[in-house]
C-alpha cells in the first residue's frame, strides 16, 4: 500500500521518522501545521497518518471512534496489537497510549477502496485550514496565537450505513465550533458518498489553544504566509516530479 514509504518496522513497531511524517502531512494531507514541520521544536506526527495506518492494518469497520491521547514524536516505537478486538490501544514501547480506537459492525478490507477513502478523507482534512477554521475563528471574534499556533486533532468519529459501495468521496458538511474561555472546539462534520447516494457520515474534532480577540489583519497575515509556504512546496514538488 501506499502508506509503506511513511513508516519503517523496528524491533516489531512502527516507527515514523519527523521526515517521513512531515512529507506525508505536505505532499498528502496538503497540511502545512508547523507542528507537523520536520525541524518543529514540538513536532508530531499527523493524526491523519496514524488512521491511515489504522485502516491500513485493521480494515474499514461499520462504526468507528479514535481518540488522539498523546502527540506522537520522532521515532517513536508504536505497538499496533494483532488483534480483532473492538477496542485497542495503540501504545509505545513504555505502554504510554497514543490512540484509542473503538470499532464495530462489518469490516471491509478492499485495500483499493481503503486507499480511496483514506486520500479522500486526508485531503478534506488538509483543507481545514484555513478555508474552514478561520471562518469559524473570525466568526467567534477569536484567534489563536499565530506566534505559536496550537490546533490538535483530538478525535475522529466515523459511521457507515452500508457497506457495498466504491469509489467512496467525502463532502464537507457544515462546521461549528463551541468556545470556551482560552480554548475552542471545532467540528468538522462530513459525508462519504458513493455517486450522489450518501453511505456513511462522521466528523473530526479538533482543540485549538491560546485563544485570543481576533484581529483581522495578523490573522490575514498569517494565512497569506501559510499559503505562501503550500502553494511554493507544492509547486517545487510538482517541478520536481514533472
Amino acid at each position: 500500500m501506499f502508506l509503506k514509504e511513511y513508516y519503517a518496522i523496528q524491533d516489531g513497531s512502527v516507527a515514523i521518522s519527523a521526515a517521513q511524517a512531515s512529507m506525508f502531512a505536505k505532499e498528502v494531507a496538503h497540511d502545512f501545521n508547523p507542528l507537523h514541520d520536520e525541524d518543529a521544536k514540538r513536532f508530531c506526527v499527523p493524526g491523519d497518518l496514524l488512521f491511515s495506518l489504522v485502516l491500513d492494518k485493521y480494515g474499514l469497520s461499520q462504526n468507528m471512534h479514535f481518540i488522539f491521547s498523546g502527540m506522537v514524536g520522532h521515532g517513536v516505537l508504536l505497538n499496533f496489537p494483532d488483534d480483532d478486538a473492538e477496542k485497542i490501544d495503540v501504545t509505545d514501547s513504555q505502554g504510554k497510549t497514543y490512540l484509542q480506537i473503538e470499532r464495530s459492525g462489518d469490516v471491509i478490507r478492499d485495500p483499493a477502496l481503503i486507499e480511496a477513502l483514506i486520500r479522500d478523507y486526508v485531503a478534506f482534512s488538509g483543507q481545514n485550514f484555513p478555508y474552514v477554521l478561520v471562518p469559524l475563528l473570525a466568526k467567534e471574534q477569536v484567534m489563536f496565537n499565530i506566534d505559536r499556533p496550537l490546533v490538535i486533532y483530538e478525535s475522529m468519529t466515523l459511521s457507515l450505513n452500508r457497506m457495498d459501495f466504491h469509489n467512496p468521496r467525502l463532502e464537507m458538511l457544515e462546521p461549528k465550533m463551541e468556545v470556551n474561555g482560552k480554548r475552542a472546539t471545532a467540528y468538522l462534520y462530513f459525508q462519504i458518498k458513493c455517486g450522489e447516494e450518501v453511505v456513511g457520515s462522521g466528523f473530526k474534532k479538533l482543540a485549538v489553544s491560546g485563544l485570543r480577540d481576533y484581529e483581522a489583519e495578523p490573522m490575514q497575515a498569517f494565512v497569506d504566509e501559510y499559503l505562501a509556504r503550500k502553494h511554493g512546496y507544492l509547486g517545487n514538488l510538482a517541478e520536481a516530479t514533472a
